[in-house]
């Protein structure tokens, strides 16, 4: 018996589609399942990362937490992945980087739809940072762009990585109709 590949992700700041789209495999799940060994991931709540085959990064970099999260996996993993278009180039997050902290606390906040909004303050929240792609944190060995990418580009991607090869993405299956 072939010993399965280990896998571990990560969710940073993003808003889980990509994962949703990984579930979107629907029977592929099953197939792949007699493959892979899923470890630490948002799917099975695992917070340790320990040595795996394959980590896979959805959404950007956005305090020292997510950044401390993307290094812990970089370091136990052989290959790293990045699935979506927060993780790969920053996405729709960073766009937070056009104001200051203070103005999108207020934001989040204290909205049209909040009564006496309150700006949480603890040692457990981070404090936030300047959006960041994964890649400007640590070295990626391929990338999967979409938001969020689609179930058969994550498949395609896993694929190939089972397969051996670092996988590139055809342009026929980063489109969506």
């Amino acid at each position: 018996m072939v010993a399965k590949i280990k896998v571990a992700t990560a969710w940073l700041d993003a808003c889980a589609g990509c994962h949703m789209s990984f579930l979107d495999l629907d029977e592929v799940l099953i197939d792949l399942a007699n493959v892979i060994e899923l470890t630490a991931t948002p799917i099975t709540d695992i917070k340790e990362f320990l040595p795996v085959d394959v980590g896979i990064i959805e959404g950007a970099v956005g305090n020292a937490h997510d950044e401390e999260v993307a290094k812990n996996l970089r370091a136990n993993c052989k290959i790293l992945m990045v699935w979506g278009d927060c993780a790969c180039f920053g996405g729709i997050v960073s766009m937070r980087n056009l104001f200051s902290t203070e103005e999108v606390l207020q934001r989040y906040y204290n909205t049209e739809s909040t009564k006496d909004g309150k700006i949480p303050c603890s040692e457990d929240i981070p404090p936030l940072t300047t959006v960041k792609p994964i890649n400007q944190v640590v070295k990626v060995d391929c990338y999967v762009p979409g938001c969020p990418p689609s179930p058969e580009a994550i498949h395609y991607a896993l694929t190939e990585l089972l397969e051996g090869r670092i996988p590139v993405l055809p342009s026929e299956i980063m489109r969506f109709d």
